[in-house]
């Protein structure tokens, strides 16, 4: 009878478990592989990642006329926006920026910075004044001057609708401001030995975007949230006193009228030179006998640009001023200018911003698309770094490896977002972080590595993957802690292309993805939907685990290997996912005869679970196994990436 007893126990006891391992439901992972937002195909945006057979995009031309006063530090203008409505919608109204009114004290800029300021503290005693506006929907309709100025936005409302698809507006108004002193990092003020450096940006009222996505997008300027404007064809006029020089976005047209035949001559002799040329010599700096075509009055300087999304300027008699050519394989034809103060004018300063600028275009145009302006100039400014389209911002403090990095990094932005126009204060990440991604190349290209980049170097910046206080990259630039912008914007999503192209899909079909992507997008606005398509349709990839993981969260990377043990004459090698973010592996295995082998093994390995046993076939005795051996992934603990562990301790 016991022994029956025992017998009956234990098959019930096997029973049991069999009943409920049954019920059981098992885990995995398929919730880290499911599609992330929405992302199906539309008239508009296909979900190739291209625009749809029904993309639309307005357009914004520009004719501008403004004066600038040394003596009072004031712009004053007159802006006639010929706006192009080929959406499908008749509009009542549109939305403009007047971005200037951000230097005031009641700004929303200025009332979200905290006390103790940070980047984008500005001046609070400008604003800008607008006047004589008048808007008129078509030839016929009478004009109106209703408008709603609302902080950094200003509604302006037609008697009548903007016809859908071929309407064409005209909307003229004045305007005038204080240019303020600190400008939030992107446009101010710089006194120098020989006079005050100008450089001007958002610096006239310009139309916001309408588009498929949001209708309006009217985000107000507070600060680290940069742009988001319409392409379109740029006209404009600056009048300034005699003895200034002026650069800006796009090409003087009047060079006759505001240079010297010297000058003339010495940018002849630049456009077929890949050395320096001088235009204005630090000798010549303030001698306007030889600078300047008058000794009188003032000189207007005329430039144009087209298909562009912005234009900027610089102003200032202080200026040096030097120039070489840009090579472009189709044989167009662009110049690299740099204009800076003679007293930091040496060869270990701004003496080789056009070296540098010109070895930036270069790279960018060979690597991903050619430079489409027909000029690229920096700007030695107050400001610590700030692109527009064409013109560069860059602090005349800056030098050797620093003066690279910022001149590289603000000209990698024609790429990012001017030629590709993602929404700035919306998605940092799309401008900043593409742009960081590309810099990183550009540094290895630039004399054989003379100044490296270190953005993945020792796997850096593992503190603040693993800090508490971490933000993902979506979080919108407005929002985040300043402190964490590096990061979120920079940083982070310039390390997950890096991956994406060196550690998951390889150059070969990433630049084949990213290129497409690029041209798909040339003076369009992609949203990150379109990006994540693009880059899945060109590369043949579902990366639906790296998005989500990578850029919509804060988790982070750690893969490791458990132990390794021989196998029927093999060896079976258990890995483990002990992060929050699946990844492929790669392994390198060293055998005792110090032969080596990578064995690549895909992501799908996470779907089921975290924890995976990889059959290696060998009939060597294996000596050491590492994961990620070149050390691309940022995975936050490194002492379990190499089996035997006393590999790694040695």
């Amino acid at each position: 009878m016991k022994q029956v007893f025992k017998w009956s126990v234990l098959s019930l006891f096997s029973l049991q478990m069999f009943t409920s391992t049954a019920q059981e439901v098992v885990p995995n992972n398929q919730s880290d592989f499911n599609p992330i937002m929405y992302r199906q195909g539309t008239p508009f945006r296909s979900a190739l990642g291209q625009p749809g057979d029904q993309y639309w995009q307005n357009q914004a031309d520009y004719n501008i006329e403004a004066n600038l006063d040394p003596v009072n530090n004031t712009i004053t203008g007159h802006i006639t926006l010929t706006y192009h409505n080929k959406s499908p919608y008749d509009l009542d109204y549109i939305w403009m920026y007047v971005e200037q009114n951000r230097f005031t004290e009641t700004s929303r800029g200025t009332l979200t910075t905290p006390i103790m300021g940070n980047r984008y503290s500005g001046d609070v005693d400008g604003g800008c004044d607008i006047s004589n506006l008048q808007a008129k929907s078509n030839k016929r309709s009478k004009a109106s001057s209703k408008h709603i100025i609302s902080d950094t936005r200003m509604q302006i409302i037609f008697n009548d609708p903007i016809q859908a698809k071929t309407g064409v507006a005209t909307v003229s108004m004045d305007f005038t401001y204080k240019i303020p002193t600190s400008g939030m990092d992107r446009m101010g003020r710089l006194e120098t030995e020989n006079g005050t450096i100008y450089s001007l940006a958002q610096w006239y009222p310009r139309v916001a975007v309408f588009d498929d996505v949001k209708g309006w997008n009217t985000e107000p300027y507070l600060g680290a949230g940069e742009f988001y404007v319409d392409y379109g064809n740029y006209d404009y006029k600056i009048t300034v006193p005699y003895d200034y020089i002026v650069v800006g976005s796009g090409e003087l047209v009047n060079d006759k009228e505001v240079l010297t035949s010297t000058q003339i001559n010495r940018f002849d002799k630049a456009a077929k030179s890949d050395d320096s040329v001088y235009i204005i010599t630090p000798d010549e700096v303030n001698d306007v006998a030889k600078t300047r075509p008058t000794q009188k009055g003032t000189l207007t300087w005329h430039f144009k640009m087209e298909n562009s999304r912005d234009v900027a300027f610089a102003a200032s008699k202080a200026f040096v001023w030097d120039a070489a050519r840009i090579n472009l394989s189709s044989g167009k034809k662009s110049l690299a200018q740099s204009v800076y103060p003679k007293e930091v004018s040496g060869t270990d300063a701004w003496g080789r911003s056009t070296e540098y600028t010109k070895a930036s275009v270069e790279h960018y145009s060979n690597q991903w698309f050619e430079y489409p302006y027909p000029n690229a100039v920096n700007v030695a400014s107050n400001v610590g770094g700030m692109e527009y389209p064409g013109v560069s911002f860059c602090n005349s403090k800056s030098k050797g490896r620093g003066l690279w990095g910022v001149t590289d990094h603000e000209f990698g932005h024609n790429w990012f977002p001017m030629i590709v126009g993602s929404n700035e204060r919306l998605y940092p990440w799309m401008d900043e972080g593409f742009n960081t991604f590309i810099n990183y190349y550009s540094a290895k290209a630039f004399n054989n590595g003379e100044y490296p980049n270190d953005l993945i170097k020792g796997r850096n910046n593992l503190s603040y993957y693993n800090s508490k206080n971490r933000e993902g990259i979506d979080t919108y630039p407005d929002i985040v802690n300043t402190r964490n912008l590096g990061n979120t914007a920079y940083r982070k999503p310039g390390v997950g292309l890096i991956m994406l192209r060196e550690y998951i899909l390889g150059a070969e079909r990433f630049d084949y993805a990213f290129k497409e992507y690029i041209k798909n997008w040339v003076y369009k606005h992609p949203q990150p939907s379109d990006f994540f398509n693009a880059m899945e349709n060109g590369a043949g990839e579902n990366l639906n685990w790296f998005w989500r993981g990578w850029f919509y969260g804060t988790g982070n990377i750690d893969l490791a290997i458990s132990y390794v043990q021989p196998y029927k004459g093999n060896y079976v090698i258990v890995l483990e996912n002990r992060g929050d973010i699946p990844m492929p592996v790669k392994l390198k295995v060293t055998y005792d005869d110090d032969i080596t082998e990578e064995k690549n093994i895909p992501v799908e390995i996470w779907q089921r679970g975290d924890s995976w046993n990889y059959l290696l076939k060998t009939n060597k005795k294996v000596k050491s196994v590492e994961i990620d051996p070149n050390k691309i992934l940022p995975d936050i603990n490194s002492s379990n990436d190499v089996w035997p562990s006393e590999v790694y301790e040695n």
